[in-house]
């Protein structure tokens, strides 16, 4: 079942998303090098808690923290540590999600630590480029993979852009989310536009790209979590929630 809105309840998930917003925008003027992930984590959950929000990823499915911080070649779940601490040269993805007043929301950036590489900084600008084709591929009455193929269709155009090839993740992508934070429907990052449910006014989801600098295989950490390309390739992840509007999407978590 796709859970569908009323406008009042969308107003919520934007409150929502604010929050993520401010916890993301917190996180981030802190990253630098000699800081851990812990340290971020702790900051996130702070903002999130003195906006009397609670984090959605904090105790989800056994999850230990507020964000997931994943460095390098992990691509999403990492899990933030005191033993992570980041160094010039990383490249860093924040995922963070809040509850309020029982609605989600749920966003993700990734930034370098200290001054980015051309490649790093490539790969990046091309996932959040993905990302925003994807929230402007959002319309009443359009099908759930018009967004799924405009995201290829940009990640497509990057690599003609920038010389190179990126890895589009499979096994990840986007999902609803309302009342809790995964729900139907999934969002595949590729694949033929036209297919899958209608899109409708009120439906919410996020929207969230993960590309590599390398091949597209995944691996699952021990730690049931952090999933790491298996080449060893460096990822991006960017996430926005984005609700359904009789005039086209509203980013519920841009700032």
């Amino acid at each position: 079942m796709i859970e569908l809105k009323a406008p009042a309840e969308l107003e919520a998930m934007r409150a929502a998303g604010l929050v993520v917003a401010a916890a993301l925008k917190n996180v981030t003027e802190a990253v630098r090098p000699g800081v851990s992930t812990a340290e971020l984590d702790e900051i996130a959950e702070q903002t999130i808690r003195d906006a009397g929000a609670v984090p959605s990823f904090k105790g989800y499915h056994g999850f230990p923290a507020s964000i997931c911080a994943s460095v390098n070649e992990q691509i999403v779940h990492g899990i933030p540590s005191t033993d992570q601490v980041l160094v010039d040269g990383d490249l860093l993805s924040i995922d963070c999600g809040a509850i309020l007043d029982g609605w989600h929301g749920d966003s993700a950036v990734t930034l370098p630590v200290g001054p980015a590489n051309p490649a790093d900084q490539a790969l990046s600008d091309a996932t959040r480029t993905a990302m925003l084709a994807g929230i402007e591929a959002v319309r009443p009455d359009g099908r759930l993979t018009d967004v799924s193929h405009a995201i290829e269709n940009a990640v497509h155009d990057a690599e003609r852009a920038d010389g190179r090839r990126y890895g589009i993740i499979r096994e990840y992508g986007g999902h609803g989310i309302g009342r809790a934070m995964h729900m139907e429907p999934f969002l595949p990052n590729y694949g033929k536009p036209g297919k899958g449910p209608k899109l409708r006014v009120g439906m919410a989801i996020a929207i969230e790209p993960m590309l590599t600098l390398g091949g597209e295989r995944t691996e699952e950490l021990s730690d049931g979590w952090t999933v790491i390309t298996v080449d060893g390739s460096r990822a991006a992840h960017w996430e926005h929630t984005v609700a359904i509007t009789e005039d086209g999407p509203w980013v519920l978590t841009a700032p």
